[in-house]
């Protein structure tokens, strides 16, 4: 399995780079919750026993997230976390909520970052220099860190919205679409944490009207 490697970082460095970001997103497919993205800026030089456990976070298991999180801000320049809410999700569509919670990662971070490496997307919301990477979260260093970031940030709130609206599992499967949180939905209607627009939640609501 190919691990994400610095080659995109060091050709920035050698233009002149100090402050390059990495950029990913969790929770875009999901039926349920925010999209929360992170925004990760990592020194030249990072030398620890931890760097070959980095990927993609979807490659991870959590525990193997959990620690990777925890080791990530501790060596990072900084981090910054972007959150858009499902009803953003609802009223503009996932594409714009994405970026949306992307620039408000790329906000975050101080000192600020000078170029951007994107998991797949371009941010014309978001005027600096930057590259999508298709695959980024497993090709590029600091998109990977990213990933894990957002995706350990995302889980935590998904636990935390299990306790305010129980009954879905969200703290299981974190709100995508899987055959448990079906029944539930079929079972209880869709909650206030739902995208509404998101299929088959969408169809749900049409059967009921």
């Amino acid at each position: 399995m190919q691990k994400p490697s610095f080659a995109e970082e060091t050709i920035l460095k050698a233009q002149g780079y100090h402050y390059i970001a990495g950029i990913d997103e969790a929770g875009r497919g999901a039926l349920a919750g925010p999209v929360i993205a992170a925004a990760v800026i990592l020194p030249c030089q990072i030398d620890a026993p931890w760097l070959g456990e980095v990927n993609d976070s979807k490659q991870l298991k959590p525990a193997r997230r959990e620690f990777l999180f925890y080791r990530i801000y501790e060596a990072a320049i900084s981090i910054g976390v972007g959150e858009v809410s499902p009803q953003t999700v609802d009223k503009d569509g996932i594409i714009n909520a994405t970026q949306l919670a992307m620039k408000r990662a790329v906000d975050q971070l101080s000192p600020p970052a000078e170029f951007l490496l994107i998991d797949y997307m371009h941010l014309t919301n978001v005027p600096l220099p930057q590259k999508g990477i298709t695959y980024g979260d497993c090709l590029c260093f600091s998109i990977a860190c990213a990933s894990i970031i957002a995706k350990v940030s995302r889980n935590r709130l998904m636990i935390e919205c299990d306790e305010i609206y129980p009954g879905y599992g969200l703290a299981q499967h974190k709100g995508y679409g899987t055959k448990h949180h079906l029944d539930c939905l079929r079972r209880l209607n869709p909650s206030a944490i739902h995208r509404y627009s998101f299929r088959p939640v969408k169809d749900m609501i049409e059967k009921k009207i």
